[in-house]
């Protein structure tokens, strides 16, 4: 498992250290549960990553957004840059994308997820398929 993270990590990029999963934050006396939370030790700021199992929807980047705001007053220290977003989405039409973050002031990042390709073709049938982690995430959520 430490393998996978420590991997997972590194594809991210030099400078990630994982916060936590299913982080909660309570707004208002609502919880709210962020899928991932990193912190950039070399931007000095937190980054929320939103998993979606479907298309790219322009509520995401609503939600998202309203995130950021909440873990920029809640979590983060004076001396933290403001915090930054990716979404990551089965598929996304780019000019949806486009018009959903024009006026959008948040560093917010919209891309797709390719598991599959990803995966070396002698694990594909240890591993469970794409379709059973997307009802897992989907339970999750």
């Amino acid at each position: 498992m430490t393998k996978h993270i420590t991997h997972f990590l590194l594809e991210l990029g030099a400078g990630f250290a994982f916060v936590g999963r299913q982080v909660e934050l309570n707004v208002g006396g609502d919880d709210f549960y962020l899928d991932l939370l990193f912190y950039h030790l070399n931007l000095r700021c937190y980054v929320v990553v939103e998993l979606k199992t479907g298309d790219f929807k322009p509520e995401h980047a609503g939600q998202l957004s309203f995130y950021l705001s909440a873990v920029d007053a809640q979590v983060k220290n004076e001396q933290d840059a403001p915090s930054i977003g990716l979404l990551l989405c089965k598929t996304r039409n780019k000019l949806v994308v486009e018009y959903a973050l024009r006026d959008n002031n948040k560093p917010i990042g919209v891309a797709e997820y390719q598991l599959a390709q990803a995966l070396p073709s002698d694990l594909e049938n240890q591993l469970p398929s794409i379709e059973q982690i997307e009802r897992e995430l989907e339970k999750d959520a």
